[in-house]
């Protein structure tokens, strides 16, 4: 009877443990099947949500504007003439500013400041929309700085206000492509004098949905050729919206 007892406890036993088994079996491991409650709902919201970047709305890479005679630092100053995009307009901010010239380097056309004996800044304009720069919306370029040159990002908004960003960029005689996210919380802006072109106070939470011009600005005087100080401004890429002016 003891034995008989031990038999049919055994086959209890064995009889539990397959239907635990087949529950098991019905169920998806985690990670393979369906995801936790909750868990997939929630990403599938977090997808729908996610905000893409901004096309591409200009690309820039200059050309050498008309001359006659020898291509000297004289026939390469810039002018409206040295913008490729037909729908840009350049302005100029700085005295020494018309002293920009274009010239060409690793197979490229850029802007070197060389010549620049004051502070300068360069801005495109689009002919016919505002930027909106908020959001993702990015600067692309490629640039070259010397001798402790650095960059900064510049807008100008419908009122007339210049600003500056304080996302600069150095590159101690490299040319680097670099981003630069005009809305990152990184970036603080302070106000830039169009005449003087130099920056003063600091300008919070502006809004950028409206931007009439954008470019940069180096606060540095140039040293001319050689190994003085200047900088350099090769392509130049804008990924954002438009809004009709």
């Amino acid at each position: 009877m003891q034995r008989r007892m031990s038999i049919e406890t055994a086959v209890t036993a064995l009889g539990l443990v397959v239907m635990t088994a087949g529950v098991f079996a019905h169920q998806a491991p985690a990670g393979r099947g369906a995801a936790p409650e909750g868990r997939g709902q929630a990403a599938g919201r977090g997808a729908a949500e996610a905000v893409p970047r901004p096309a591409l709305l200009f690309k820039e890479e200059w050309k050498q504007p008309p001359y006659t005679g020898q291509l000297n630092d004289e026939n390469r100053r810039i002018t409206q003439d040295a913008v490729a995009n037909p729908n840009l307009a350049l302005n100029l901010y700085g005295g020494g500013a018309k002293e920009i010239g274009v010239y060409s380097h690793e197979g490229r056309l850029d802007l070197w400041s060389g010549l620049a004996t004051t502070p300068v800044a360069v801005t495109l304009k689009n002919k016919t929309s505002y930027f909106d720069l908020t959001g993702l919306a990015r600067l692309r370029w490629t640039v070259r700085t010397g001798a402790l040159h650095t960059l900064y990002p510049v807008v100008k908004l419908p009122d007339g206000t210049m600003l500056a960003g304080s996302r600069g960029i150095s590159t101690d005689g490299d040319y680097i492509t670099a981003d630069v996210p005009y809305s990152s919380n990184n970036m603080r802006w302070y106000k830039l004098d169009p005449q003087k072109v130099v920056t003063t106070v600091e300008v919070k939470s502006p809004d950028l949905s409206k931007v009439d011009e954008i470019g940069w600005v180096d606060l540095a005087p140039s040293g001319g050729h050689g190994n003085a100080g200047w900088h350099n401004v090769s392509t130049v890429e804008l990924y954002a919206k438009a809004v009709p002016r």
